[in-house]
């Protein structure tokens, strides 16, 4: 039952909601936090100037809305809707998992892959299309146009010539 709590308790859902943002914005947030801005728990910003972690990371350049890294700062502040000033501690603590978390960044992240998807796309919208080899505009272009069927030809083609029958009508007849 330890290792169970262990995994849910407020510090390590810190750590994943932490893991879970994009690099930029961890760059972002550690550097505001070492700026010495006033880093409060509780709420976004308070009236002496305070702003969370998140607001002061996207005050940095890191622009990213991420709900769920506010909800778990608040858990492990145990802010409980007031706001107030972080402590050092929890400060500290904040700083060692921004740091731990940028270093076992690997380059294999997602951030990383967006990227180059992006520049690979925008090369290739800048690129002029080119048609490949065996499509050819100097021959000869046929075309024919075609008509959308009608219901008076559907019905002639399954009617043979001279032939009287009728199709049964789909409008029931009273009587």
């Amino acid at each position: 039952m330890r290792n169970r709590r262990r995994q849910n308790s407020p510090i390590e859902r810190l750590r994943l909601a932490i893991d879970c943002m994009p690099v930029a914005t961890r760059e972002a947030m550690l550097e505001a936090v070492r700026a010495n801005e006033r880093i409060i728990a509780g709420a976004y910003v308070d009236r002496q100037g305070g702003v969370c972690p998140m607001l002061a990371a996207h005050r940095q350049g890191g622009r990213t809305d991420f709900i769920s890294f506010a909800r778990s700062w608040d858990r492990f502040t145990r802010a409980d809707g007031r706001a107030r000033q972080a402590t050092p501690r929890e400060l500290s603590i904040l700083i060692s998992h921004l740091e731990a978390s940028l270093a076992s960044v690997t380059g294999l992240e997602l951030d990383l892959a967006i990227k180059e998807h992006r520049e690979l796309r925008s090369r290739r919208l800048r690129r002029p299309r080119r048609l490949p080899d065996a499509a050819d505009p100097s021959g000869e272009i046929i075309a024919r146009r075609t008509r959308k069927p009608s219901v008076r030809r559907f019905l002639a083609d399954r009617l043979a010539p001279g032939s009287e029958r009728r199709l049964p009508s789909p409008i029931p007849t009273r009587g």
